[in-house]
């Protein structure tokens, strides 16, 4: 985000210069090691069946009922957008300007389609039309984005912790260390509010940077609110995986949909793609049906992405409008 006056502008642009190369090329890593390994995966299973993996994928699909798929994917896309929305205008109006649910919502719809490349990117659209229609700087809605992604970070740890507590004897040791980073995660939150909010580190300038302001006003309660507003889209992902993993040919119960799905949903953050960690995940989580669940995981993860874009879609030209009107 830009800053108020052009001198402290300079830094920040030329960190993020410096940053680029890494960034670039690590979400590109990320998701070739992910298909790297699932194509050894999925080749020997292939081979084992006496396949090849063309058509030992596409036996994935032979009896899905779409109609039913679709029946639960689109209605889950809409509940998505309806609450990201609502997290989205609560922390603007919390630290930023009065702004109405109907003004935010096509501008969160429109920013989707940013998040087919990096959903970062699509937080900034937001800033931007803040900044142009209330007149908030820059700086000020780049902390509240920061926040968003701060608390979108505890969410999903929390949740993951409590999926691989449910199921600890189903994970693999590696998904074991999850809930010792939510710990630590747990410890390392106490002391960021209590510097931000000047009880500790007195005299430290890293507090009164503007990207900071969002955590300097931000009291306990409302991180656990975003943390509470998502909790609906996580139980009604339970509910719509399990089903839709019904479709493929998979039998799972609520219950154990709960303990994985929270784990998946934290790979889905991860960076890279297509959603490649949240692919591999399924594969390590059923390491018996690696064709099913890739197929599984492939179409769940990527036509909500795209979905959720073409949704954007919808309301592109009112926010184009909005924004440059």
């Amino acid at each position: 985000m830009n800053e108020t006056t052009p001198s402290p502008g300079v830094a920040p642009a030329a960190a993020g210069k410096k940053q680029k190369s890494w960034q670039r090329y690590l979400p590109l890593l990320i998701t070739l090691a992910c298909f790297a390994y699932l194509y050894t995966r999925l080749n020997h299973a292939a081979a084992a069946e006496g396949e090849g993996l063309f058509a030992y994928l596409l036996k994935s699909f032979e009896n899905v009922n779409w109609g039913r798929w679709l029946a639960l994917m689109v209605p889950y896309c809409f509940l998505y957008l309806l609450i990201d929305s609502m997290v989205v205008w609560s922390v603007i109006n919390w630290f930023n300007a009065k702004i109405s649910y109907a003004e935010i919502l096509p501008i969160r719809a429109s920013a989707y389609i940013l998040s087919l490349v990096n959903e970062q990117v699509s937080k900034g659209a937001i800033a931007v039309y803040v900044n142009r229609r209330k007149g908030v700087p820059g700086w000020e809605l780049g902390s509240s984005m920061l926040f968003l992604m701060f608390c979108e970070y505890y969410s999903l740890i929390f949740w993951a912790s409590i999926g691989v507590l449910l199921r600890w004897s189903n994970f693999q040791e590696v998904f074991h260390v999850i809930p010792w980073v939510a710990l630590g995660s747990a410890v390392f939150f106490i002391f960021w509010h209590l510097f931000f909010t000047g009880k500790m580190g007195a005299g430290i300038a890293l507090r009164d940077r503007q990207i900071f302001r969002a955590f300097r006003l931000a009291k306990v309660w409302q991180y656990g609110a975003i943390i509470l507003m998502r909790a609906p889209l996580v139980l009604a992902g339970v509910v719509v995986y399990t089903l839709a993993l019904r479709l493929f040919g998979g039998a799972i119960s609520f219950g154990a949909m709960m303990g994985y799905l929270p784990v998946i949903f934290f790979g889905a953050a991860m960076p890279g793609p297509m959603h490649s960690v949240a692919i591999l995940f399924w594969v390590l989580l059923f390491p018996d049906r690696p064709g099913q669940m890739t197929a599984f995981g492939f179409v769940m993860h990527n036509f909500f992405i795209v979905f959720n874009a073409a949704i954007g879609l919808l309301f592109l030209r009112r926010a184009t409008r909005e924004i440059f009107n």
